[in-house]
């Protein structure tokens, strides 16, 4: 199917996958799965409604695939026995699990390169959307409906209105992928695009790097989105609403407590003394998100009234931050390096916080509670902002500390 059929790339891939020649908003449909995916907080409850389905059989072995990343190391007796139960599932049915400390699902599954262009996938986990940024539709669902896209591989869905929104130009510098989908995100608020489904296109998002569109399609959630997509070059096609944004109006930006949506230029906060920083998660735990932060930390020292704590999102990302020399550079600053996982993001254990922190993080959610105490204030920045705010102790707006390129 191509432009010119009365429906936009949305609409073709969820009809391609559908066996129909045309769909349209509103329409019911099943439609086939090319990938399931879940995590060892979801996982184990798909387990138990996948075996009261009856069956014993995935409906691809190849297709179905468990991360454990939330509370690796096992953070209680229960999350250990949720680790153990998905490890015997797994061989039991024949599927693959990575449970030794692989890294967050998204950022794994993307290195294994099962994120397809035109693919639909499933997971059951709320930021599998991080797929649009391959092309692909990627649907969160609960562990009921997992259990049953496990077993038949396919998915019963209602086919979403879709808006494009445009950022044209180019970013300026110390401004970041984060920044831009910041201020998307507080520009229409964290309701507007509730079950619709959501194109990103323009020459900023088209000249990010992949890793860079994973921070944007990571967080389309945060507005509501069914659907993140980031525009594969291909016809995009009829859409509700087409919404541009300059990106030379884009400055660095904090999503303050509480809430994604409640977004403010850094120079709004700045100087608000901080307790905690954490880099890392599905959100900003790549390599390159690793590299500005080291880059601004060479030779300098966190400040002393500063816990930072550094996640990676992979494996793959850690082994390549120790050749190229990022580990020492940020332990002789004084960071703390854990083990590659989701670490605090999921609020589960590794830097939780206290009710009198005040957190700056590259995650993606700063609810009350999310990262440990519902008091404690967490305000949501890219790796360069955090990076520079933990040398002053204080929001500190990128180039305060570390001249900027460009």
């Amino acid at each position: 199917m191509k432009a010119g059929d009365g429906m936009n790339i949305i609409e073709r891939i969820i009809a391609q996958k559908s066996g129909r020649a045309f769909v349209k908003p509103g329409d019911e449909l099943s439609a086939e799965v090319d990938l399931v995916i879940a995590h060892d907080v979801t996982g184990p409850m798909a387990v138990t409604q996948f075996e009261k389905i009856g069956t014993d059989r995935v409906f691809d072995r190849e297709k179905v695939v468990f991360v454990v990343d939330h509370n690796i190391p096992a953070s209680s007796v229960e999350s250990r026995r949720n680790q153990r139960l998905l490890r015997k599932f797994a061989e039991k049915v024949g599927i693959r699990l990575y449970d030794k400390g692989e890294g967050v699902i998204h950022q794994v599954v993307a290195e294994k390169g099962l994120y397809k262009r035109g693919d639909l996938i499933v997971g059951a986990d709320s930021h599998t959307c991080t797929a649009g940024a391959f092309g692909a539709i990627a649907i969160p669902v609960g562990s009921t409906e997992l259990a049953a896209a496990m077993a038949l591989g396919t998915i019963d869905i209602e086919v979403p209105e879709t808006y494009l929104i445009r950022v044209e130009g180019r970013l300026k510098p110390g401004v970041y992928a984060k920044d831009l989908i910041l201020y998307i995100i507080g520009r229409f608020g964290t309701g507007y695009f509730t079950d619709k489904a959501v194109i990103l296109s323009g020459d900023a998002i088209m000249g990010l790097t992949d890793e860079e569109k994973m921070t944007v399609s990571n967080m389309t959630i945060e507005m509501g989105a069914m659907i993140g997509y980031i525009d594969q070059g291909d016809a995009v096609g009829d859409v509700k609403e087409i919404h541009t944004i300059d990106a030379d109006k884009i400055e660095p930006l904090a999503a303050c407590p509480y809430s994604p949506g409640n977004v403010k230029p850094l120079r709004e906060v700045e100087g608000r003394p901080i307790t905690q920083i954490v880099i890392g998660s599905c959100t900003n735990g790549r390599y390159s998100d690793m590299k500005i932060a080291a880059d601004v930390l060479k030779n300098k020292k966190v400040c002393d009234s500063v816990n930072l704590v550094i996640v990676p999102a992979s494996k793959t990302v850690l082994d390549k931050m120790e050749e190229e020399g990022l580990t020492k550079v940020l332990r002789d600053a004084g960071a703390i390096i854990g083990n590659p996982g989701c670490g605090p993001c999921f609020g589960a254990h590794q830097g939780l916080l206290s009710e009198d922190d005040v957190a700056l993080s590259t995650t993606n959610r700063n609810f009350p509670g999310r990262m440990g105490h519902k008091q404690a204030e967490i305000y949501l920045v890219s790796p360069r902002t955090a990076a520079e705010s933990a040398v002053t102790g204080y929001i500190t707006r990128p180039g305060t500390v570390a001249e900027l390129e460009g």
